[in-house]
């Protein structure tokens, strides 16, 4: 009896069993799918001309998609299954090219139906578009990962930290420092770029971006980072929130920042890829070389990077800086005149004195936005200041500890005459009131490292004549001067407690006043030598 032609369930189990179970049997395969040994014989047999060597090939295939690969509906066979010869010669068609293919459809556009046009205006009677893309699925499937996926060319870039790092030696000391790995590749081409910096911090991560940018010579459509928290400050499946400073760079250089899904490999496997490309070929190599500088080292790596790019990949038959070449820099977008210069942000609140805290320093902003939320955006050389998202003003970066740059306009009127005062105006002005306040004023003024720190304090005793009267506030000034606290609260609440012509009481004065510095001192020498009474142990103890 004539052996029946499979189906394609039982062509898909018979390349299950021989390729994913290594049933080497014909005749067991034939038995378990109940079909004859002949006809399973010669579907293997064609299984092996036409490429297919494992079942992750064809696992993913339709049942169309099979038929159509193994052009079953369209072969004649003799009654055991053969194809006859003169079937032999038809089938007998160009194969197309499936690696150059695989590179044409990285390019902006190009699609497979075009790519299959063109291939049957040159050979008229070659395969179908089912055919041909069955075909092509096989070649894909063999490919690794990072090469299956279907990249366009300059669309993406791809960047994380290698786990791994070098280690740099100090020169004197022999200490071991720690430096971490920077990797990016393009998506397209698989180009590749490393480098060292002393740390993952947003400085670092930024710079490594403006180095990547320039060794590509162009940027990018969209960057794909991983979740590095210097880049994306909260990750989330639908609306990662991306670090500001990290979004202007993107901004500068007209690119986009998508990063990769948490918990999808799939979407970092390029990079994923060129990490474990640069440990194997730039990590290994260097395991054994000492360095002393980060420069030093630097240098090592763009020796080996080129070694990398200019090695031809299995799959491709071509180096990655030869697809770079032909795929990628064509289609990069250009670097900007000027490199990105890293900025970063901050988000305060203006105080009541209109002026903002950065490093120690202060800078003023227009007083009518006293209490709002601001931003400070802030460089080597300026400082921004942002309000709902447009720029109110800016200032020359200072590097002055406790420092004030104040801009006049930014004061209220009143504060506009009070910043032209001079310590000497002030005390004349304390004078008016009294002798004493005068010298209580004076005193204050010297007691601070800069006079203009003194000047708020100093309205506020000014301030209490209007409500109290100068004679009172002389007064009081004599006493705070006997105790030693001469200060703004300790007249306040003097005044308030009409306390000025009693005798020296401090029980309702402000804990910071009670006592004077001496007396302080003196107490926590008392109890220090009580302390020392009770713990320390005498030289008899040890004999």
């Amino acid at each position: 009896m004539a052996a029946r032609a499979l189906t394609m369930k039982q062509i898909r189990e018979t390349l299950r069993l021989r390729f994913e179970l290594g049933v080497d049997s014909t005749r067991k395969i034939s038995k378990a799918i109940g079909a004859g040994k002949s006809a399973v014989a010669n579907y293997l047999r064609e299984a092996e001309r036409l490429g297919v060597t494992s079942f992750s090939q064809v696992a993913s295939l339709s049942e169309t998609e099979l038929e159509q690969l193994f052009n079953s509906n369209k072969v004649n066979r003799n009654e055991h299954g053969a194809i006859s010869s003169e079937e032999s010669l038809r089938l007998q068609k160009t194969l197309p090219d499936f690696s150059l293919i695989h590179e044409e459809m990285r390019r902006p556009g190009v699609t497979l139906m075009l790519l299959w046009g063109e291939y049957k205006n040159e050979h008229p009677t070659g395969y179908s578009y089912a055919q041909y893309r069955a075909y092509y699925q096989v070649y894909k499937s063999k490919l690794a990962l990072v090469m299956r996926q279907t990249h366009r060319a300059g669309e993406k870039g791809f960047s994380d930290f290698s786990g791994d790092g070098f280690l740099l030696t100090h020169a004197k000391t022999g200490e071991k420092t720690k430096v971490e790995f920077f990797v990016a590749s393009l998506g397209a081409s698989s180009y590749t770029f490393a480098c060292a910096v002393v740390t993952q911090t947003l400085p670092d991560w930024i710079d490594c971006h403006r180095r990547f940018f320039e060794f590509i010579q162009g940027v990018p459509a969209i960057m794909v980072p991983d979740n590095l928290k210097s880049g994306v400050k909260q990750p989330d499946r639908y609306e990662p929130e991306i670090n500001l400073s990290y979004q202007q760079m993107a901004e500068y250089y007209g690119t986009c920042i998508i990063p990769a899904r948490v918990k999808k490999p799939k979407d970092k496997a390029k990079v994923e890829n060129a990490v474990l490309q640069a440990q194997r070929w730039i990590l290994a190599v260097l395991r054994h070389r000492t360095f002393y500088h980060l420069s030093e080292l630097n240098a090592a790596i763009r020796e080996c990077l080129v070694k990398l790019n200019s090695k031809v990949m299995r799959g491709y038959g071509k180096s990655r800086l030869e697809l770079f070449e032909l795929i990628d820099r064509p289609a990069l977008k250009s670097l900007p005149a000027q490199p990105y210069e890293f900025a970063e942000w901050k988000r305060v609140r203006l105080g009541i004195d209109f002026h903002l805290r950065l490093d120690d320093h202060f800078y003023s902003a227009p007083f009518q936005l006293a209490k709002e939320e601001l931003w400070i955006r802030s460089t080597g050389a300026v400082v921004e200041i942002f309000f709902q998202g447009k720029r109110v003003c800016s200032h020359v970066r200072s590097y002055v500890k406790w420092g004030k740059t104040t801009v006049k306009e930014h004061m209220p009127s009143h504060h506009r005459a009070y910043a032209e005062w001079t310590p000497e105006r002030i005390i004349s002005w304390a004078a008016s009131i009294g002798p004493l306040t005068a010298q209580g004023v004076k005193l204050l003024i010297e007691q601070k490292a800069h006079p203009e720190q003194a000047y708020q304090s100093v309205l506020g005793i000014i301030s209490l004549s209007k409500k109290h009267g100068n004679s009172r506030v002389e007064r009081a000034s004599q006493k705070a001067l006997g105790i030693g606290s001469f200060c703004y609260k300790t007249l306040k609440t003097m005044l308030k407690n009409r306390m000025e012509d009693q005798p020296a009481d401090t029980s309702l004065l402000p804990k910071t006043v009670k006592q004077t510095e001496s007396q302080a001192q003196s107490e926590t020498e008392n109890q220090l030598s009580l302390w020392a009474k009770q713990n320390l142990r005498g030289q008899g103890y040890y004999h």
